[in-house]
C-alpha cells in the first residue's frame, strides 16, 4: 500500500510538474513564502486582537497554530522521517531553497488549515472563504514547488482542521470557566 501511495505522489509531482511556467512559478512561491512560519497568520491575527469583539478569535487563531505546530513539527514529522521530493532533484531544477527537515505532514498547509477551521467556528462566511482560499494555495504551492507531496499536504489539511477544531473546543470551554467563576 504504502508504495502505491509512493508512486501516485510521484505521479501528481510530474503532473503538476507540466503546469510551471515562469509566472506561476513567482505566484507559487509567494504563497510558499506567506505560510512560512505562519507569517500570514500571524498579520491575519493583529486586526482581530486589537479589537474587544474579536480578540477570542485571535487568541484563537493563535492556539490552534501553536497546537497544530507542536503535533505536526514536534511530533508527527520526526515520528514518520519522510523525506522530501526536493532531496530527490538536482539544485537546478530547484524553484525555491530546499528545507532541510521531514516531508509529512505539510507544516505550511497544517498552521493554515487550523486558521480555517477556527475561522469556519468563529467568522463570518466571507472572512472564513477567504482564509480557506489562502490556505488551498499556501497548500498547492507545497506540491507545485516539489518541497512536498500530495499526501503531505492532505494529511496536512486533515491536523490542522483537527487541530484547529480542538483548539476552538478549549477555547470555549476555558471561556464558559471564566464565566462561570466571574471572571
Amino acid at each position: 500500500m504504502l508504495k502505491r501511495i509512493q508512486e501516485t505522489d510521484d505521479f501528481v509531482l510530474d503532473w503538476i510538474g507540466r503546469l510551471h511556467t515562469p509566472v506561476l512559478n513567482k505566484l507559487m512561491i509567494i504563497f510558499s513564502l506567506l505560510g512560512s512560519k505562519g507569517a500570514v497568520w500571524i498579520v491575519i491575527c493583529i486586526p482581530f486582537l486589537l479589537q474587544e469583539e474579536t480578540m477570542v478569535t485571535g487568541v484563537n487563531f493563535i492556539v490552534a497554530v501553536g497546537l497544530t505546530t507542536a503535533v505536526g513539527e514536534g511530533i508527527i514529522k520526526h515520528a514518520v522521517g519522510r523525506i522530501r521530493p526536493c532531496h530527490k532533484l538536482e539544485y537546478s531544477d530547484l524553484l525555491t531553497r530546499r528545507p532541510g527537515y521531514y516531508s509529512f505532514p505539510s507544516g505550511h498547509t497544517a498552521s493554515s488549515f487550523s486558521v480555517f477551521a477556527v475561522a469556519f467556528f468563529r467568522c463570518n462566511t466571507r472572512t472564513w472563504v477567504g482564509i480557506l482560499l489562502l490556505a488551498i494555495l499556501i497548500g498547492f504551492s507545497r506540491i507545485y514547488l516539489r518541497v512536498h507531496y500530495l499526501t503531505d499536504v492532505i494529511c496536512g489539511l486533515f491536523l490542522g482542521i483537527l487541530c484547529g477544531s480542538v483548539s476552538v473546543v478549549i477555547m470555549n470551554r476555558l471561556i464558559l470557566s471564566m464565566l462561570t467563576k466571574g471572571y
